[in-house]
């Protein structure tokens, strides 16, 4: 029998005290859920399975001794920091869960003026540690929209990137070390060296790892000098976005530097830079930064680059410095955006992708074209590149649309999921990766294997052997079984899980514990580590117990009550 509800939160408390185990219905309500479903938050209407408890952990022990205990135990686990996530990585998809949330793990533990390098708890804010590091005329070189409440844990864990990433980089290439726990309990640190050798570079383990591995409990990132005096901004209009493109790989191919370097279509632009900008322009934009020589040749370099094309007209540089300084989102800009959705019924959303320089303008033009002709309500629909790399760069995006015949709480199946749906297809479809630097979450997850291709088989076999009882942050990264998002076009796609595969329906006061139901089975199946096991409750229309199994079964043992069928596609129900 699994652990009721009562039975999870009196075992929490023994293990950190009662303080920090928090049970208030309204907050697990709040947090059953992300920026995915945000609108459940705005209108104060929740669908989600609620979570036991929220942990307000303080410390690597209380993570470890939590984790120790869910595992042996079959809960689902959450893993929460700051909560800006928008894929859904933060859902709860299954009643009882526990959230672990170590936004209390707050130290700034050591800023190495001399290393060049800070080391910190995964709860500090962002903003806290850039605000610190600038005192000593350094910085992260991170700044997301986010960075006001985004916490660093949840940083790392997501494989974000922040606006400066063309000359600093993504998360990936400012972490040097980190501290980590394991679904059994286990604590696991990577030192801190500029680089090494010694296999392969386990980082990247925990690096977007979503919570669907390991809780990351410490990480040390990379510091850089803060010469902000030497910004230097450069932009232009024009009114092709294949000859933007073409800028941005001129410059990058080039070798230079910008910390800034964007591309904006007309429709997206019009929000930032109408004030000098014509309805039909796009407008191409750089920031040059660092010391005064590097800065100066930077911007020297990108202005006789973009000279070339005679389509572009220059634009006062003090208007993109005033554009510039009002980049990130704190609390005020959040509260105004979800009063604005809740009094109009008109919800912005953003999904960003990224591709090779052959393929974004060919990706752009598709999805923007299906778009429109497939979601109605539509009210403005542009996006953006951000980030660039020497053989690709990334799209971003950004639509708004009216509710149309829709609750809020189905905005994300009737509207948002379909939109996702068109945009994943055609990447996939041109070559490209379906998530740039949101992380995959739930919402994105039922295109992973595709995105995946042949080296899918990696990343389950990473799952497996950091998360053998299926309990680190089920459903996200990698699908559950049988879940499906309604398309543009009907139901376009169950899970990849879902073809041809073998499904066992077991009753819930059959499931073994601990939920290897695998093991338990003695299966011989390299997917049957992938569970979905939820507590069934016909009220509420939930699942039986079930483990995905592509392959037959080594052994002729069987489960009381077990049952094993195949089909071609299976439907919500798995």
């Amino acid at each position: 029998m699994s652990l009721s509800r009562d039975d999870i939160v009196e075992h929490l408390r023994k293990i950190v005290g009662s303080e920090q185990v928090l049970t208030d219905e309204h907050l697990l309500q709040q947090r059953s859920i992300d920026n995915f479903r945000k609108l459940q938050n705005i209108f104060g209407v929740y669908t989600m399975p609620l979570p036991a408890a929220v942990v307000m952990v303080r410390n690597t022990a209380e993570v470890s001794s939590v984790l120790e205990f869910a595992n042996g135990n079959g809960v689902n686990v959450v893993a929460r920091t700051g909560g800006t996530a928008t894929e859904g990585g933060l859902e709860t998809p299954v009643e009882n869960s526990i959230v672990i949330d170590g936004s209390q793990m707050n130290e700034i533990i050591k800023l190495d003026t001399y290393n060049m390098q800070a080391t910190v708890q995964c709860g500090v804010p962002l903003q806290v540690l850039e605000d610190r590091a600038r005192a000593l005329g350094l910085t992260t070189g991170h700044s997301p929209q986010s960075k006001p409440i985004a916490q660093m844990g949840g940083l790392v864990a997501t494989r974000s990137i922040g606006q400066f990433s063309t000359l600093y980089g993504g998360i990936e290439d400012m972490v040097v070390g980190a501290e980590v726990v394991l679904a059994g309990g286990r604590v696991s640190r990577i030192k801190n060296v500029p680089r090494r050798a010694a296999g392969p570079d386990i980082r990247h383990i925990v690096i977007g790892n979503e919570g669907a591995l390991c809780f990351i409990t410490e990480v040390t990132v990379k510091l850089f000098p803060y010469m902000p005096e030497n910004n230097t901004f450069l932009g232009w209009t024009l009114k092709s976005m294949r000859i933007g493109f073409e800028v941005l790989r001129e410059v990058m191919v080039a070798g230079y530097k910008p910390s800034v370097a964007r591309l904006y279509d007309p429709e997206d632009g019009q929000l930032h830079f109408s004030s000098f900008a014509a309805p039909d322009d796009c407008v191409v934009l750089f920031m040059a930064e660092g010391a005064a020589g590097i800065a100066k040749a930077t911007a020297d370099g990108i202005g006789e680059i973009v000279a070339r094309h005679a389509e572009c007209s220059p634009v006062d540089s003090r208007l993109i410095a005033e554009w510039f300084d009002d980049l990130v989102w704190g609390v005020d800009k959040i509260t105004r955006e979800d009063e604005r959705i809740r009094t109009t019924h008109n919800v912005n959303r953003t999904t960003e992708i990224s591709a090779d320089w052959s393929s974004i303008n060919a990706i752009y033009e598709a999805a923007i074209a299906r778009i429109r002709s497939e979601i109605r309500g539509i009210t403005l629909l542009g996006g953006h590149s951000s980030h660039s790399y020497i053989n690709g760069t990334n799209m971003y995006f950004n639509y708004f649309y009216d509710l149309i015949d829709c609750a809020p709480e189905d905005e994300t199946t009737k509207y948002y999921l379909p939109i996702i749906s068109i945009i994943c297809e055609e990447t996939l479809r041109f070559g490209g990766s379906i998530v740039h630097h949101h992380g995959i979450g739930k919402a994105r997850a039922p295109w992973v294997q595709d995105e995946y291709g042949s080296s899918f088989t990696m990343l389950e076999t990473l799952k497996r052997a950091f998360d053998p009882n299926g309990i680190m942050n089920m459903g996200t990264i990698i699908p559950r079984p049988g879940d499906r998002w309604p398309g543009s076009q009907g139901d376009r796609r169950a899970a990849k899980y879902s073809n041809t595969a073998c499904v066992l329906v077991v009753p819930i006061e059959d499931a073994p514990k601990p939920f290897f139901l695998a093991q338990a089975l003695n299966l011989s199946c390299r997917s049957c580590a992938l569970l979905n096991l939820t507590r069934t409750d016909s009220s509420r229309n939930t699942r039986s117990p079930a483990v995905h199994c592509s392959a037959p079964s080594s052994s002729s043992r069987s489960a009381r009550g077990a049952s094993c069928h195949r089909s071609a596609r299976m439907g919500p129900s798995g």
